[in-house]
């Protein structure tokens, strides 16, 4: 157990199982990740950085990313969706679709890793 596992443990079921499903495939897509603290939040980070934070508020989850080029660079696939700078926010009910999620991590990963090589 980590940061993030913690946390994700104190949310209702429904909130845990989309985010718990966002962080294991994070963790099949960068499995050197590990949990953490970043910005205030339970995060996973990468190499040191940090690669996605998951939080549930009262109104709505979020992705962080941490990145403002990655969320736009997705920005027009998630139509609906409410963004800002380097948040992605959504619900349980309208979740983020699965090659979305990837795109985000991997992109965030190799954002990452081009500024550490």
């Amino acid at each position: 157990m980590g940061e993030l596992d913690d946390y994700l443990a104190t949310l209702d079921e429904a909130e845990r199982a989309v985010l718990t499903g966002i962080r294991q495939r994070a963790q099949e897509l960068v499995p050197d990740a590990d949990q953490g603290m970043s910005y205030g939040m339970a995060a996973l980070r990468h190499r040191g950085r940090s690669l996605v934070g998951l939080v549930a508020t009262r109104n709505h989850l979020s992705m962080f990313p941490f990145s403002p080029a990655v969320v736009s660079a997705v920005a027009d696939e998630l139509e609906g969706y409410s963004l800002s700078k380097g948040t992605i926010r959504f619900s349980v009910d309208k979740a983020l679709p699965a090659n979305i999620v990837d795109r985000v991590i991997l992109l965030r990963r190799d954002e990452i890793d081009a500024a550490l090589d």
